[in-house]
């Protein structure tokens, strides 16, 4: 049936009604979201507070990892077994046990599918929601544009408008979303910013707060890093001067967006380099909670990414970049060495960490946690 909910009209029916008259399941979850509700069970508001997304770049190989075909012929199955898990009837990559163990606590979602198999359109894509103008064109590795779609982050800034509640910004990327590297080796490229990552059209209010540096420490945000020479209080001294200068004539309304994010920045800057207030510190957490998470970058990430979400941030996307010896997920011909090696044993430690952490801190039910890449891997390995 069609109801109104807050002022506007939503199709409303149980779930065997709708599969009866023949939506499908992939069209309930995506598609039609209200119609695989009752009609008496309807929420106003989802409970998710915040959000971390944990985006595997270069396309997390799914035939290895939470959808493998044990019956399919071996070179499209591959070496790699599954397991049971704690849900009866779902199984698992055999190298991901501590995952298993708790699928209770979280959705496997096998119905997503794209036929478009080039990475940065693929990335642009998936963190948008929108294609590229050349969506065959691979390798397309032009900066961000202010012309471009804002990454999903950045429109849970811009209308959550968390800012207003904290100094913080409603987005950050831990780190900035940029051409795949790994930490050292053949494989380690410059850091060169992705389409994607920023807020495009919505402004560079709403760009991402980028945790380029080593997660925990004092240095995780090299933009709020104070010069060579100007100590804590001396900023705090500029910062007194600037504040009387701004009490002068009230800025112009072309320039709002400047003297917003410049206010942003100078509060940011205190607040990181102050000694009571360190802002991405992870120096109060307990040895073996960060020993839990893993003493990996990876790791150390989705500590912090646990502690951002605590205080509201609405956005916390891990960008999986600069975390590996091998070259992340874009795996190719050495797809199951580098995932028995590094991969899956970082994802399978930290991920299920984050999990367990939340769920025992009573926040997993308001922090939504999203695993994905811009796509799987091909049947047979190229």
């Amino acid at each position: 049936m069609i109801t109104l909910l807050n002022g506007q009209a939503r199709i409303v029916c149980d779930r065997r009604e709708f599969l009866r008259i023949g939506g499908g399941l992939a069209a309930a979850g995506f598609v039609l979201p209200d119609c695989t509700m009752a009609a008496d069970d309807v929420p106003l508001t989802g409970t998710a507070k915040s959000c971390i997304l944990v985006y595997l770049l270069g396309g997390p190989p799914h035939l290895d990892t939470f959808d493998l075909k044990p019956d399919a012929p071996a070179e499209i199955r591959g070496p790699f077994r599954p397991i049971s898990t704690s849900v009866t009837g779902v199984q698992i990559c055999e190298h991901l046990p501590r995952l298993a163990a708790m699928m209770q606590k979280f959705t496997i979602v096998r119905s997503v599918n794209h036929p478009n198999s080039n990475h940065t359109p693929m990335i642009y894509y998936t963190l948008t929601g929108y294609h590229t103008e050349l969506p065959a064109q691979d390798n397309d590795i032009r900066p961000p544009q202010r012309t471009d779609f804002p990454h999903t982050g950045a429109v849970l800034s811009r209308f959550k408008r968390f800012e207003a509640e904290t100094n913080l910004p409603g987005y950050l990327a831990i780190p900035e979303l940029a051409i795949r590297s790994s930490i050292a080796g053949e494989y380690k490229r410059a850091r060169t910013p992705l389409r994607g990552g920023a807020a495009g059209f919505l402004g560079p209010r709403f760009d991402a707060l980028a945790v380029n540096g080593e997660p925990g420490t004092r240095e995780a945000v090299p933009t709020l890093a104070l010069p060579d020479g100007v100590s804590a209080q001396r900023f705090e001294e500029r910062t007194t001067i600037l504040s009387l200068l701004d009490k002068g004539e009230p800025p112009a309304a072309s320039t709002d967006g400047f003297h917003a994010v410049r206010k942003r920045a100078v509060v940011l800057t205190g607040a990181a380099n102050s000694g009571s207030r360190q802002v991405f510190s992870l120096d109060g957490e307990p040895a073996q909670v960060r020993e839990r998470y893993g003493r990996h970058r990876f790791g150390q990430t989705l500590l912090l990414a646990r502690r951002l979400s605590e205080v509201g941030v609405p956005m916390i996307a891990v960008h999986f970049n600069e975390m590996t010896q091998c070259d992340g997920w874009d795996t190719h011909s050495k797809n199951f060495e580098a995932c028995q090696s590094e991969l899956f044993p970082f994802l399978d430690q930290s991920l299920s960490a984050l999990l367990e952490d939340l769920d025992q801190r009573d926040r997993l039910d308001e922090t939504l946690v999203i695993c994905m890449g811009e796509f799987g891997r091909t049947p047979k390995i190229n």
